[in-house]
Protein backbone atom coordinates (compact mmCIF):
# COMPACT_ATOMS: atom_id res chain seq x y z
CA UNK A 1 0.00 0.00 0.00
CA UNK A 2 2.42 2.69 0.68
CA UNK A 3 4.19 1.59 -2.42
CA UNK A 4 1.05 2.55 -4.22
CA UNK A 5 1.09 6.21 -2.34
CA UNK A 6 4.19 6.64 -3.25
CA UNK A 7 3.57 7.00 -6.58
CA UNK A 8 0.49 8.29 -6.27
CA UNK A 9 2.69 11.56 -4.66
CA UNK A 10 5.19 11.57 -7.26
CA UNK A 11 2.73 11.32 -9.78
CA UNK A 12 0.34 14.14 -8.44
CA UNK A 13 3.61 16.17 -7.58
CA UNK A 14 3.93 17.84 -10.66
CA UNK A 15 0.22 18.46 -11.48
CA UNK A 16 0.00 20.25 -8.00
CA UNK A 17 3.07 21.97 -8.84
CA UNK A 18 1.32 22.83 -12.49
CA UNK A 19 -1.81 23.98 -10.54
CA UNK A 20 -0.08 26.55 -8.02
CA UNK A 21 2.04 28.06 -10.63
CA UNK A 22 -1.45 28.17 -12.79
CA UNK A 23 -3.62 29.38 -9.83
CA UNK A 24 -1.52 32.06 -9.09
CA UNK A 25 -0.60 33.36 -12.10
CA UNK A 26 -3.93 33.44 -13.10
CA UNK A 27 -4.63 35.73 -10.12
CA UNK A 28 -1.41 37.87 -10.85
CA UNK A 29 -2.86 37.91 -14.20
CA UNK A 30 -5.95 39.04 -13.27
CA UNK A 31 -5.01 41.70 -11.05
CA UNK A 32 -2.68 43.35 -13.76
CA UNK A 33 -5.58 42.49 -16.30
CA UNK A 34 -7.81 45.42 -13.92
CA UNK A 35 -4.16 47.92 -14.25
CA UNK A 36 -3.76 46.91 -18.08
CA UNK A 37 -7.32 47.67 -18.92
CA UNK A 38 -7.97 50.57 -16.20
CA UNK A 39 -4.74 52.47 -17.34
CA UNK A 40 -5.34 51.98 -21.38
CA UNK A 41 -8.77 53.46 -20.80
CA UNK A 42 -7.44 56.74 -18.46
CA UNK A 43 -4.59 57.29 -21.31
CA UNK A 44 -6.47 56.93 -24.33
CA UNK A 45 -10.34 58.08 -23.46
CA UNK A 46 -9.25 60.20 -20.62
CA UNK A 47 -5.94 61.84 -21.71
CA UNK A 48 -6.61 61.58 -25.23
CA UNK A 49 -3.63 59.63 -26.32
CA UNK A 50 -3.59 57.61 -29.08
CA UNK A 51 -4.61 54.04 -28.36
CA UNK A 52 -0.74 51.90 -29.39
CA UNK A 53 0.76 55.16 -27.61
CA UNK A 54 -2.63 54.17 -24.46
CA UNK A 55 -1.15 50.38 -24.58
CA UNK A 56 2.27 50.38 -24.31
CA UNK A 57 2.26 52.65 -21.28
CA UNK A 58 -0.69 50.39 -19.74
CA UNK A 59 1.09 47.39 -20.37
CA UNK A 60 4.85 48.77 -19.07
CA UNK A 61 2.96 49.37 -15.89
CA UNK A 62 1.14 45.87 -15.66
CA UNK A 63 4.37 44.07 -16.53
CA UNK A 64 6.55 45.63 -14.13
CA UNK A 65 3.66 44.77 -11.46
CA UNK A 66 3.72 41.10 -12.74
CA UNK A 67 7.11 40.68 -12.13
CA UNK A 68 7.32 41.30 -9.30
CA UNK A 69 4.16 39.37 -8.35
CA UNK A 70 5.44 35.54 -10.26
CA UNK A 71 8.85 36.13 -9.05
CA UNK A 72 7.48 36.55 -5.55
CA UNK A 73 4.26 33.93 -5.61
CA UNK A 74 3.39 32.75 -8.76
CA UNK A 75 7.25 31.19 -9.09
CA UNK A 76 8.48 31.44 -6.19
CA UNK A 77 9.71 27.52 -5.54
CA UNK A 78 11.83 27.83 -8.95
CA UNK A 79 15.52 28.84 -9.35
CA UNK A 80 16.26 32.69 -9.19
CA UNK A 81 18.92 33.51 -11.71
CA UNK A 82 19.25 37.03 -10.81
CA UNK A 83 17.26 40.23 -11.08
CA UNK A 84 18.02 41.69 -14.33
CA UNK A 85 18.45 38.95 -16.04
CA UNK A 86 14.85 37.81 -15.10
CA UNK A 87 14.02 41.57 -15.54
CA UNK A 88 15.01 41.73 -18.66
CA UNK A 89 14.32 38.13 -20.23
CA UNK A 90 10.73 38.72 -18.56
CA UNK A 91 9.95 42.79 -20.20
CA UNK A 92 11.24 41.42 -23.60
CA UNK A 93 8.87 38.28 -23.56
CA UNK A 94 6.45 40.70 -22.43
CA UNK A 95 7.37 42.96 -25.14
CA UNK A 96 6.41 39.77 -27.98
CA UNK A 97 3.40 39.68 -26.01
CA UNK A 98 2.54 43.19 -26.02
CA UNK A 99 3.31 42.81 -30.04
CA UNK A 100 0.80 40.38 -30.37
CA UNK A 101 -1.92 42.76 -28.57
CA UNK A 102 -0.84 45.96 -30.51
CA UNK A 103 -1.48 43.82 -33.52
CA UNK A 104 -5.20 42.87 -32.68
CA UNK A 105 -5.48 46.34 -31.37
CA UNK A 106 -4.09 48.10 -34.31
CA UNK A 107 -6.42 46.15 -36.73
CA UNK A 108 -9.41 46.99 -35.02
CA UNK A 109 -8.68 50.39 -34.64
CA UNK A 110 -6.66 51.14 -37.80
CA UNK A 111 -7.51 47.77 -40.22
CA UNK A 112 -11.41 48.28 -39.10
CA UNK A 113 -11.73 51.25 -38.58
CA UNK A 114 -13.90 50.97 -35.16
CA UNK A 115 -13.33 53.27 -32.63
CA UNK A 116 -15.78 52.89 -29.96
CA UNK A 117 -15.11 51.67 -26.51
CA UNK A 118 -16.69 48.54 -26.41
CA UNK A 119 -14.70 47.66 -29.93
CA UNK A 120 -11.44 48.81 -28.46
CA UNK A 121 -12.06 47.03 -25.19
CA UNK A 122 -13.04 44.00 -27.07
CA UNK A 123 -9.90 43.98 -28.79
CA UNK A 124 -7.85 44.80 -25.87
CA UNK A 125 -9.04 41.69 -24.18
CA UNK A 126 -8.58 39.43 -26.78
CA UNK A 127 -4.59 40.84 -27.62
CA UNK A 128 -4.37 40.26 -23.50
CA UNK A 129 -5.68 36.62 -23.95
CA UNK A 130 -3.41 35.53 -26.69
CA UNK A 131 -0.39 37.15 -25.16
CA UNK A 132 -1.18 35.27 -21.79
CA UNK A 133 -0.84 31.92 -22.89
CA UNK A 134 2.52 32.99 -24.84
CA UNK A 135 3.53 34.52 -21.28
CA UNK A 136 3.03 31.68 -18.89
CA UNK A 137 4.93 29.54 -21.21
CA UNK A 138 7.76 31.61 -21.86
CA UNK A 139 8.11 32.57 -17.90
CA UNK A 140 7.92 29.11 -17.16
CA UNK A 141 10.68 28.18 -19.98
CA UNK A 142 13.12 30.90 -19.40
CA UNK A 143 11.89 33.48 -16.74
CA UNK A 144 11.67 31.61 -14.05
CA UNK A 145 13.12 27.85 -15.11
CA UNK A 146 13.02 24.96 -13.06
CA UNK A 147 16.05 24.25 -10.31
CA UNK A 148 17.95 21.58 -12.42
CA UNK A 149 17.97 23.99 -15.64
CA UNK A 150 19.34 26.90 -13.65
CA UNK A 151 21.82 25.07 -11.90
CA UNK A 152 23.37 23.42 -15.40
CA UNK A 153 22.82 26.99 -16.43
CA UNK A 154 24.86 29.02 -14.22
CA UNK A 155 27.55 25.52 -14.82
CA UNK A 156 27.82 26.19 -18.11
CA UNK A 157 28.12 29.85 -17.45
CA UNK A 158 30.75 29.39 -15.06
CA UNK A 159 32.77 27.47 -17.35
CA UNK A 160 32.80 29.71 -20.42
Amino acid sequence: MSVVRSLLDRAGSPWQVLAKELSAFGVVGVVNLFVDIGLFNLMHFGVGLGPLTSKVISTSVATTSAYFMNRHWSFSHRARTGLAREYTLFFLLNGVALAMGLVVLGMTRYGFGLTDKLSLNVANLIGIGVGTMFRFWSYKRWVFPPQAEALVGSEERAAA
